[in-house]
């Protein structure tokens, strides 16, 4: 008899763990080993408990998903992460699948489809919602064409000047107006998207570019 694929759960919501634990327990072949309330929690119970997979949640207090999901995958590099969420937005979906999340769902999927790409991720198989495959193709087919700044928001956009002009994040958010939490994850979706490893490299690509002044 095959071993259950075993399965962590990471969402702030206590009602969404409650409901998912209750649904997947019902489901042959899979087993719900923890349930951590917080992207840091998912990394103490993942050391714990190895899960197959980690269902995991985007917007969450202190660690998000995609650091989370960066974090794992450093630590678990054969963990599958699927992302359930109820955000579509490109300023989080690319940079948790660039995290390595290796499958995407919204909350409104059905109880039968969760347990569909938990199986299908334990076989090495991702699931993507249609519009998250569409946006991903259509992303692919543009990068090509257009440079890397062009993926910014306007707000990245002016996160990244100031930061070329050696601003830290607490000047980056008093000048903004913006907390320190959302300069951070500004930052990391500017790395992301410049495809580069720190703020070093985002002011030298800012000012090769022509973004710094």
């Amino acid at each position: 008899m095959e071993e259950a694929i075993k399965v962590l759960l990471v969402d702030d919501h206590e009602m969404v763990r409650i409901g998912l634990a209750a649904v997947l327990g019902t489901e042959d072949g899979i087993e719900v080993v923890g349930e951590a309330g917080s992207g840091e929690e998912g990394i103490r119970l993942a050391r714990e408990y190895n899960p197959d997979v980690v269902l995991m949640d985007l917007v969450m207090e202190g660690m998000d998903g995609i650091e989370t999901t960066r974090q794992l995958m450093k630590l678990f590099p054969d963990c599958k992460v699927i992302v359930l969420t109820s955000y579509l937005d490109d300023e989080k979906m690319y940079p948790v699948i660039e995290a390595g999340a290796f499958s995407y769902l919204l909350k409104t999927s059905r109880a039968s489809e969760v347990a569909d790409a938990i199986r299908a991720a334990a076989r090495g198989q991702s699931v993507l919602e249609s519009q998250v495959a569409s946006k991903m193709m259509n992303r692919f087919r543009n990068k090509a064409e257009a440079p890397a700044y062009k993926e910014l928001t306007d707000r990245e956009m002016e996160v990244l000047r100031l930061l070329a002009q050696g601003k830290s994040n607490q000047d980056i958010a008093d000048q903004l107006i913006i907390g320190i939490k959302t300069v951070k994850f500004h930052v990391t979706n500017i790395l992301a998207k410049l495809d580069v490893e720190d703020r070093t490299q985002a002011a030298i690509y800012a000012y090769k570019n022509g973004l710094a002044e």
